[in-house]
């Protein structure tokens, strides 16, 4: 069951969404309300939430400057409520990495969607998540969150690296390739992103490409070649070595669950 709170300065419109919407029908429960930014902020620390619907405009602290400072701490998937069509809004939404929006109104049928929706993607990130401590907890070393979350301010080559990993995991990738665009040497930027990150670039490619991959295992939409060649890797079997590497399992032992 997903734990959702809602940040409204409009009571009418926050107490509809809390005592009238059938969150139990999406498999929901309202942890949490709020009638400002900054209470919603320190709600969210306090209750931490696996989902966030909050209003643009509240006093102290708009939704997406709560959003952002709120994200820092806690992991959560986002909803703006909004009457805005502004640039401005959608622009910062982009940098807060909000994950929807819903117009006010709010059509019930159109939340129950996106409930749907972003629970199959906190199932999904919940499981890798499941799989990476269980990969550390026997040795291994697979939370890569903290750098993909992380501002490199200090370093803003090992950022865009990290950047294009992110975006072109699925492609041909190498520190080579990527040096090069940048117009960096790449012992130069090998070296900086070993500093950074404590790992080597291919290591933290190919544990980024294992995480996408136990992804669209969990879908169950496709063959384990396609997630294969999805992920960028060109030889299947090189892919079921790198994915036991750092799973201690096969593909086809995870898909199974054994």
């Amino acid at each position: 069951m997903l734990r959702v709170l809602i940040a409204e300065d409009e009571d009418i419109i926050r107490k509809g969404l809390v005592y009238t919407t059938d969150w139990l029908s999406m498999d929901c429960v309202v942890v949490a309300e709020a009638a400002n930014g900054q209470e919603g902020l320190e709600k969210i620390l306090e209750c931490r939430p696996d989902v966030v619907i909050a209003d643009i405009c509240m006093p102290f602290l708009d939704g997406i400057e709560m959003i952002k400072r709120a994200a820092e701490t806690v992991h959560f998937k986002s909803i703006l409520l909004t009457s805005y069509a502004d640039f401005e809004y959608a622009r910062r939404a982009i940098d807060a990495r909000v994950c929807e929006y819903l117009l006010k109104p709010v059509d019930e049928d159109q939340l129950a969607e996106i409930m749907r929706k972003l629970g199959e993607e906190i199932a999904s990130s919940r499981q890798v998540e499941k799989v990476m401590e269980q990969a550390e907890l026997d040795g291994g070393n697979m939370n890569l969150e903290y750098f993909m979350q992380l501002d490199l301010s200090e370093n803003q080559y090992v950022s865009r690296a990290i950047g294009q990993i992110r975006e072109r995991f699925g492609e041909k990738l190498s520190i080579e390739s990527i040096s090069e665009e940048m117009g960096v040497s790449a012992s130069y930027l090998s070296r900086k992103f070993k500093e950074v990150t404590g790992q080597t670039f291919l290591d933290f490619l190919n544990k980024y490409r294992v995480q996408q991959a136990i992804v669209m295992l969990n879908a169950q939409k496709y063959r384990i070649s396609e997630i294969s060649e999805a992920c960028g890797f060109t030889d299947y079997k090189h892919f079921c070595a790198v994915f036991k590497k750092y799973t201690l399992k096969s593909p086809t032992k995870f898909v199974k669950g054994v």
